[in-house]
């Protein structure tokens, strides 16, 4: 257990569905678990440490529900032919660079995009990973970066037959062995929330987290998506797919499945609270209907359907149709304030409304990502209440304005989205303090051999 803290004259901005901004408060933290808020003195014979937040926002850490750790090295590639849709997007680049992966690039990958969100205060990524040339084993390099750096983390293997019955097999053993041994672990070492003691600050805070994951409806065979199911039940696990992000995906699923991307999923038992569809850019009323009814969690990821110019999701519709939808980047970014600013902007282009999509944007990274991630993980996330975890950033912002509760999602899109965070902590342990990380990483050396790699991946490309 890390030694208490406690946050202190700090403005507290608590999220959730009644977010509160509370002047002056200090939050203290025992063994991963906020257990207590109070006004500033209120909090008498502490012991540990404090941290001083004149001045700053404190705010639950930001949760990015859809990411690929894998995708650093692709920054600055320019061995890639040019493309005029997305199918040629994934085969120029993206399925060319994840083929080309060792189990060393996947390790570095991770690790740089993983400091990069505790620099913005990210402490909790879904990841989506793909490494055709080195499947087994993957996830579990990714496990030891995601620990060495200290966040949050649900990892999956981006099952897919693109690349022939033999890395398929290996992918339904990479998604099956690491789920199971997650498991294993949850019911052991680590605890089972439902074995966990009732003191919140007694429960066990696990960083690990893990779904099946699948590529995408267009590149599984019917026979891929039974196996994947059956094993997916067999371990009472949610699913991690990419659905419908450009209308090719619908397409193709018309022309050899005679039904829709979102119809054939829910025939074979892949839907369902558990599972995370990505983008969802092109789908139907009906589709969106299916998604609702069986709790499917949606991920918009504005960015990155911008830049491969498959279009924007429905957000506003897939809201009011009761779809649960989170923020994700798509690795596009690790800043999740700048994803939110960029969905706004696009929902307000796609209705050609400037005042259309605020509460739903804002919605999907500042409620509905704390509710993804409660639900893969199984305890409280999200929020900076007492009992949720401890995964809480401090970010230099001393508002020009009131900032009220009536207000305050208006200062986070406008004002502090633009302002550095100064410390960043998961599960009650400090990662960053004052722009330092505190792991005991040599960034510098870290990037060096990143660097390395990346050059003799883009030789093999």
């Amino acid at each position: 257990m890390h030694t208490p803290l406690l946050i202190e004259n700090g403005t507290l901005l608590t999220l959730g569905e009644k977010p509160a901004v509370l002047a002056n408060h200090s939050v203290l933290v025992e063994n991963g678990w906020i257990t207590r808020i109070a006004p500033k003195g209120r909090i008498r014979s502490f012991t540990g440490k404090r941290l001083d937040a004149t001045g700053k926002l404190v705010l639950p850490g930001f949760i990015n529900a859809h990411t690929h750790l894998y995708s650093t090295f692709a920054r600055g590639l320019t061995r890639t032919r040019p493309a005029n849709d997305f199918v040629h997007v994934l085969k120029n680049l993206w399925w060319r660079l994840d083929s080309a992966l060792t189990v060393e690039d996947c390790y570095y990958s991770a690790l740089i995009s993983l400091i990069e969100s505790i620099r913005h205060g990210t402490t909790t990524v879904i990841d989506h990973h793909a490494s055709p040339g080195a499947v087994l084993g993957s996830l579990n390099t990714i496990e030891r970066a995601v620990r060495e750096t200290g966040l949050r983390a649900c990892l999956c293997y981006e099952l897919s037959d693109r690349d022939g019955s033999l890395i398929a097999n290996q992918g339904l053993s990479e998604n099956y062995s690491f789920i199971r041994l997650r498991k294993s672990r949850a019911s052991g070492v680590e605890g089972a929330e439902e074995q966990a003691p009732a003191a919140p600050d007694t429960r066990p805070n696990p960083t690990l987290a893990a779904l099946f994951g699948l590529h995408a409806a267009f590149t599984l065979k019917d026979s891929t998506l039974a196996r994947a199911a059956f094993f997916g039940t067999q371990l009472q696990t949610g699913f991690h797919i990419h659905v419908a992000e450009a209308k090719s995906d619908q397409s193709f699923s018309r022309a050899h499945h005679g039904r829709t991307v979102v119809e054939r999923l829910a025939k074979f038992g892949i839907l369902g609270p558990q599972t995370i569809a990505a983008h969802c850019v092109h789908v139907s009323r009906k589709e969106i209907g299916i998604l609702a009814e069986t709790g499917t969690m949606v991920v918009h990821n504005p960015q990155s359907n911008m830049n491969n110019a498959v279009g924007i999701a429905d957000v506003i519709g897939l809201s009011r149709r009761g779809v649960l939808v989170g923020l994700g980047t798509d690795a596009m970014t690790t800043n999740m304030l700048e994803e939110l600013r960029v969905a706004l902007w696009a929902q307000h282009l796609a209705s050609s409304n400037p005042s259309s999509g605020f509460s739903e944007t804002t919605a999907a990274l500042f409620r509905n990502n704390s509710k993804i991630a409660q639900r893969i993980f199984q305890f409280p996330l999200g929020k900076l209440r007492e009992g949720f975890a401890a995964d809480i950033v401090l970010l230099d912002y001393d508002p020009p304005t009131p900032l009220t509760r009536d207000n305050c999602l208006g200062h986070l899109v406008f004002g502090a989205s633009q302002a550095a965070v100064d410390t960043t902590i998961v599960g009650g342990r400090i990662l960053m303090e004052q722009k330092r990380l505190t792991l005991g990483i040599d960034e510098a050396q870290a990037n060096a051999r990143a660097r390395e790699l990346a050059q003799k991946l883009w030789k093999r490309l």
